[in-house]
């Protein structure tokens, strides 16, 4: 197979692992009605989801620099496909609630194919071969919402875990098939290699600076589009949830924006690139300040920020993995710690926001984040911001 056959089954294969993440999302509702709970109970399946996703991430994805990932990834997406048939099989909500949480621990396979990618291309296509994996994770979690609806309405809320577990078995075949094997990168015990992923974020100053402007951008995404929602159920619009979830095929945007924004990282406008996307980002944000009655108003602004901010992170993360060959997964680790801190942070502050002030204060936040970012980036990009051997030369 050639690289870029390969480059393109890492795509499929991460947008695949990650999708499950969001299978329940759509379901509350059925879950709750059929295993006797509240909706809002049901909802601790979302974040039982997520919390075993970063503990996957910060314990999981680091070992994808001592072992053979020839073998890692398709263990991981059997381990997935095993939870999937738990959730499909569960009894009662405890079960499946663990089920999940397993679910989420072990569906990180994505965050490994992402770095593994970095190290099978040349450096001439480093960054398109990234953006190319990037782009299938966010087209998985764009479809797989939809998919998941689609087929608990056909044959209800436990079909989709089963297919999931069946396409999760058929890529852990493929994967094993098609990766090479390819020697440990450092060789180091568990506990210690746990340990060296704050060391290596506290000995580089750029990896620092890079991870606070990316934790800015997803806190920015993440307060966004929380909002969003509250704006599109209440007046003026009303839509029904069906109508606001359509507004995520903006994500459409971002998918291709990734792609391009990998390409600008091979051609070396990687910083360039990230202040002009953080422009954009401003922009956006003082156009929503005004689209608060104006679905088309809105709906430029969605694909602007979408894209602007999806392109900014996939140049922070090639940015973030160049650092050290040796250490990317462990590297990557950081880098979607980073954002799961900021998407946190720009949930919650939309909640905050919303009750002071509505639409026109969440519009003024990301204005604030935004000129926030574009200081530090201005600030940065001569020095902070780039790598120590780089600055030598």
């Amino acid at each position: 197979m050639t690289r870029r056959g390969l480059t393109f089954l890492f795509a499929v294969a991460a947008g695949a692992a990650v999708a499950n993440l969001y299978w329940a999302q759509p379901l509350l509702d059925l879950v709750a009605a059929d295993l006797d709970v509240t909706t809002a109970t049901a909802g601790l399946l979302v974040t039982a989801t997520q919390i075993g996703y970063a503990a996957g991430i910060l314990f999981l994805v680091p070992l994808g620099d001592i072992l053979d990932r020839r073998r890692l990834v398709p263990v991981l997406m059997l381990c997935a496909a095993g939870a999937l048939v738990a959730c499909a099989l569960a009894p009662s909500f405890g079960v499946l609630l663990v089920a999940i949480t397993v679910l989420g621990v072990a569906t990180v396979s994505g965050q490994l194919l992402t770095p593994l990618a970095s190290d099978l291309a040349d450096d001439s296509r480093r960054g398109s071969a990234v953006g190319t994996v990037v782009a299938g994770i966010l087209t998985g979690i764009l479809a797989s919402r939809t998919i998941s609806g689609l087929v608990a309405g056909v044959a209800g809320w436990r079909a989709i875990f089963l297919l999931a577990a069946v396409a999760a078995v058929g890529f852990a075949v493929v994967m094993y098939r098609a990766i090479p094997s390819l020697a440990p990168k450092t060789r180091l015990p568990y506990p210690a290699l746990i340990a060296s992923v704050a060391a290596v974020v506290a000995r580089e100053r750029s990896v620092r600076w890079t991870l606070v402007l990316s934790a800015t951008g997803f806190a920015a995404f993440t307060m966004f589009w929380t909002a969003l929602t509250f704006l599109l159920s209440g007046p003026p619009f009303d839509y029904p949830v069906s109508v606001i979830g359509l507004f995520g095929l903006a994500g459409l945007a971002g998918a291709v924006a990734v792609q391009r924004s990998g390409r600008l990282h091979d051609l070396g406008w990687s910083l360039p690139a990230t202040g002009a996307a953080w422009v954009l980002v401003l922009a956006s944000f003082v156009t929503a300040i005004f689209a608060g009655r104006s679905v088309l108003l809105v709906i430029v602004v969605v694909v602007a920020l979408d894209a602007a901010l999806q392109a900014a992170g996939i140049l922070n993360q090639l940015r973030v993995m160049a650092v050290s060959h040796e250490a990317r997964s462990r590297l990557n680790t950081a880098y979607v710690t980073a954002n799961f801190l900021g998407g946190a942070a720009g949930s919650a502050a939309a909640a905050t926001l919303w009750s002071a002030g509505g639409w026109t204060a969440v519009s003024l936040a990301g204005v604030a984040l935004s000129c926030f970012a574009l200081t530090l980036w201005v600030v940065g990009r001569r020095h902070a911001l780039v790598p120590v051997d780089r600055l030598a030369r």
